[in-house]
């Protein structure tokens, strides 16, 4: 019997020492939180833009003709005044020669006129003859004056048309490809000009806003009007085709009357200086406007989520407890995203780590220096 008992007693210690001991809960994960700050940031906008001289000109003839001379070539500097092209003259020549002719014709009809007038005045006057015959004198020599006019204004039309078989350069400018070369038949109804002329001392760079970003662009920069805005507007920066940077600034100077139906984006013109010809007609490139905010918000672009086309932060509460707060993002500068509303200047959020956190976790603040440091400096 004694045995019994201390078989059952041994079995009871047993079963009490392998029961099964409640889990401890995990230790909150320790994650890097820095407090929000702000500070005067400025970014930057960039939109494809052409470049054009501040005149564009397609050289074509006013007179058909041979092309006699061409005297520039492609890509060379002209002055305005300067010859280019040469047409045949000498039909425009005989033209002339034949008006000069006409005109000299018209003016020894009116001297006979002249003459029939004077010859008859003292007979009517004298009553030897009617004075129908001295009125039909009259009306001849008004006649022949009227001939007069006209052989000059042929004569005057002989000149231009002669004038304008020597073609020359309308303004300074680099001459472009030439599409006719000497010896071609050319005419005023040709399809295509005999070359393009571009003045590039300033070239105007044009670039599109749509209109959800136009809005933007009227909102952010002050002036009650577009004029007032236009004069407040800071210089512009030009990108080449190749990502450098043009060394001149540039002025926004017109904006477009209208939207484009097609595009729904209205156009702006950006001037820039050109003392170095480095620019021509044809370029592309990229127009940068700057921005610049007061007192923005910084917030690292590691430390948000993005989630339905809103953007969130994981902001450090009470008691540790994390809490999933949607932020107005007003642009970006760096690795930084420039807030407008959801957090203050002073708020903590955590850093990294956070597409493992849920609402109202618990964390464990790591509070580093080099964290907030690293917030501030970027």
């Amino acid at each position: 019997m004694k045995s019994i008992i201390l078989a059952l007693v041994a079995l009871s210690l047993y079963g009490c020492s392998s029961a099964p001991q409640a889990p401890q809960a995990p230790p909150p994960p320790s994650l890097p939180v820095a407090a929000i700050t702000s500070a005067t940031e400025t970014t930057y906008q960039e939109y494809p833009a052409s470049i054009q001289g501040t005149v564009n000109v397609e050289i074509r003839p006013q007179v058909s003709g041979t092309l006699d001379k061409v005297f520039v070539d492609e890509g060379a500097f002209v002055n305005a005044g300067q010859p280019i092209f040469k047409i045949n003259e000498q039909p425009y020549r005989a033209a002339l020669n034949n008006a000069l002719a006409a005109l000299h014709a018209a003016e020894a009809s009116q001297v006979n006129a002249q003459l029939e007038v004077d010859k008859l005045t003292p007979l009517v006057q004298n009553k030897v003859v009617s004075d129908y015959q001295l009125k039909t004198a009259k009306a001849a020599y008004q006649v022949a004056t009227a001939n007069i006019e006209s052989a000059k204004a042929n004569v005057a039309t002989a000149q231009i048309n002669l004038g304008y078989t020597l073609i020359k350069a309308p303004v300074s400018g680099y001459i472009g490809l030439l599409d006719k070369k000497q010896g071609t038949l050319v005419g005023p109804q040709d399809a295509t000009s005999l070359t393009q002329l571009s003045d590039v001392h300033d070239v105007h760079v044009y670039f599109s806003l749509g209109e959800k970003d136009f809005v933007t662009f009227k909102e952010q920069y002050p002036g009650q009007t577009l004029t007032d805005k236009l004069k407040q507007l800071p210089s512009v920066s030009l990108l080449l085709a190749d990502g450098t940077e043009y060394t001149k600034q540039g002025k926004i100077d017109i904006i477009d009357g209208q939207f484009d139906k097609n595009t729904g984006a209205i156009t702006l013109r950006a001037t820039f200086t050109n003392p170095q010809g480095l620019l021509r007609s044809g370029n592309t490139g990229k127009v940068r406007l700057s921005l610049e905010h007061k007192d923005a918000l910084i917030v690292p672009e590691s430390a948000t989520i993005e989630m339905q086309d809103k953007v969130f932060v994981f902001a450090v509460g009470d008691s540790s407890k994390v809490k999933k707060q949607a932020i107005t993002i007003v642009g970006k500068n760096g690795d930084n995203y420039l807030v407008k509303d959801g957090v203050k200047v002073g708020d903590q959020i955590v850093l990294s780590g956070i597409d493992k956190l849920q609402e109202g976790m618990v964390i464990h603040p790591e509070k580093a220096a080099d964290k907030v440091a690293a917030v501030t400096k970027n």
